[in-house]
């Protein structure tokens, strides 16, 4: 095995562990929220993240075999760069005192996507082939799909959920 193989192979193993990270967050986050619509989405995204960790997992275990990704199997369709549709229901607004979970889940999962397509941008910059730069872009812009996701979602929130608890913001 070449040491460039076993970079990839490395680079690999650690997007799968922030995978499998995520996909548990999300689903404690599913367990956890009071919010119907907040369980639904973060019970889609532990899916999607488990999606990603079989995804990568196959590409291991094929470059394992082969020496080289397999750029015949596609991810899924990436979610729309900058979704603005809420993650929450209208209603956490009526409780958005006692919202202390959601608020934190959002801001965790913003910190978890960003670590996310921040390391895959990273992939991509040191790739040596053209193709092997496209798949760490096409994961990367997933993960920015996620993040800005949470960021409109908390942008949506936080001036309520700050006035309500006598935050003031730093």
């Amino acid at each position: 095995m070449t040491k460039q193989t076993e970079r990839i192979l490395d680079v690999l193993k650690t997007a799968m562990e922030a995978e499998l990270i995520g996909h548990q967050f999300y689903k404690a986050a599913s367990k956890n929220t009071k919010d119907p619509k907040g369980k639904a989405v973060f019970f889609r995204m532990a899916e999607e993240e488990m999606g990603h960790f079989r995804y990568l997992r196959h590409q291991y275990r094929f470059i394992l075999d082969t020496g080289d990704y397999d750029f015949t199997r596609k991810l899924l369709k990436s979610p729309k760069k900058g979704a603005s549709s809420p993650i929450f229901s209208k209603e956490i607004k009526k409780r958005i005192k006692s919202s202390h979970f959601e608020v934190s889940a959002l801001s965790i999962g913003m910190k978890l996507e960003m670590e996310a397509f921040s390391f895959y941008r990273k992939c991509a910059t040191k790739a040596t082939t053209p193709e092997a730069k496209k798949f760490y872009n096409e994961l990367a812009e997933w993960e920015q799909g996620h993040y800005q996701a949470f960021k409109n979602q908390l942008e949506l929130l936080k001036e309520d959920y700050f006035a309500a608890n006598h935050f003031v913001p730093m």
